[in-house]
This record gives structure tokens, sequence and C-alpha cells, in this order.
């Protein structure tokens, strides 16, 4: 039933969001020459890597940033992204190419949210859990905070997500996802997250 609702969510939005995100792509190729994908391993259920799609909002050849717990930097003045990157990642329009990782498989609509596949070394056994289930566009920690909360907070919902997943819990997060994108909440984190 989950991956039924994933594929016809992904077809939907495919459909609804194809031309926005067409435009987009243009913009992005002629405001800041480059790729208009950003493309990186990330990692799936039970470890496995996969390369997630995103619009790229960085320069090219950005330097990897981390905080002091390993995870990755989000500020609101970040120097890497570029002003259309700056826009598309407030609107979230920048996550809209995971739709074709639910349609392959490697992503549901619903789970935890994706680490860089070097990010495990910084797992404790307990935080593993969130990868028995697939990672998703949202999740329990994307309608809790967010950015706004430290990684640890983060994986310790995912790890609450992995335990507790629900096909009625799914739909509850989707619609609490709304205003969270709508109202533009919680997108980056103002410090780094110690």
């Amino acid at each position: 039933m989950k991956r039924l609702i994933d594929l016809v969510g992904a077809l939907v939005a495919l459909a609804i969001f194809g031309i926005p995100m067409l435009v987009v792509a243009l913009l992005i190729k002629i405001l800041d020459p480059g790729p208009v994908f950003f493309r990186q391993a990330r990692l799936g259920k039970d470890g496995a890597a996969f390369r997630i799609f995103k619009f790229r909002s960085m320069k090219v050849n950005a330097p990897d940033i981390r905080n002091e717990d390993g995870s990755a930097f989000s500020g609101d003045n970040d120097p890497r992204v570029t002003p259309i990157g700056r826009f598309i990642r407030k609107t979230s329009i920048d996550e809209l190419p995971q739709f074709l990782n639910v349609l392959f498989g490697e992503m549901s609509l619903v789970g935890p949210r994706p680490d860089q596949v070097d990010q495990i070394q910084y797992y404790t056994d307990e935080e593993k859990q969130k990868l028995l289930v697939k990672p998703g566009i949202t999740g329990l920690a994307q309608i809790s905070g967010r950015n706004s909360i430290s990684w640890d907070q983060r994986k310790k919902l995912d790890v609450e997500y992995a335990q507790n997943h629900s096909i009625f819990g799914d739909l509850l997060i989707l619609a609490r996802t709304i205003p969270y994108v709508v109202l533009r909440k919680d997108v980056n984190a103002e410090v780094p997250k110690k």
C-alpha cells in the first residue's frame, strides 16, 4: 500500500509540477551556467547508497561545509548558494526532482531524510535503525522543526518514525508538510548546530 501511494503521489506531483520544474531548470541554466541537477550519494534503506536528485542551488564545485557534529551546514547567508538557489531552497523547489527517486523506488514520499553516505560514521547503533525504512522527501523530523532542531534531535525523530510508521501516520505527515512548505518554516539554521 505504501509503495502504491508513493507511485501515485510521485506521478501526480510530477504532472502538476512538470512545467514549473522545466522553468526552474531553464532559469538555473541561464542564471548560473553549470549542471541543472545536483546528484549526490545518500544513505538508503538498509544503508544502501543511491544518488539523490535535487535542483542545484549552489555554485559549481562549492566546498562541503559541515557542522561540528558532522551534519551538513545550511545557514541563511551561505555564500555557496546562488541567488536562484536561495529562492528554490526557501520554497523547497530544489527538492521536487526527488519525486524521480520515489518513482525509481529509492525513496518514499514519507520517511527519514537521507544523509550523506559518509555521515553513517556519526550514527549510534540506535540511530542506524532509521535505515530500516526508505528515506523520504518529508518526514517526522521535517514537521517537527526541520533545520531549526539539532541533527541529533532529527535522528531521534527518524528512529521514532522507523519504529512506528503507518499509512495513517504517513498521511498525517504529508498533510502537516504542506503548511511547513507554504510558510517556508525552518528551512535554514541560523548558526551551525553543535
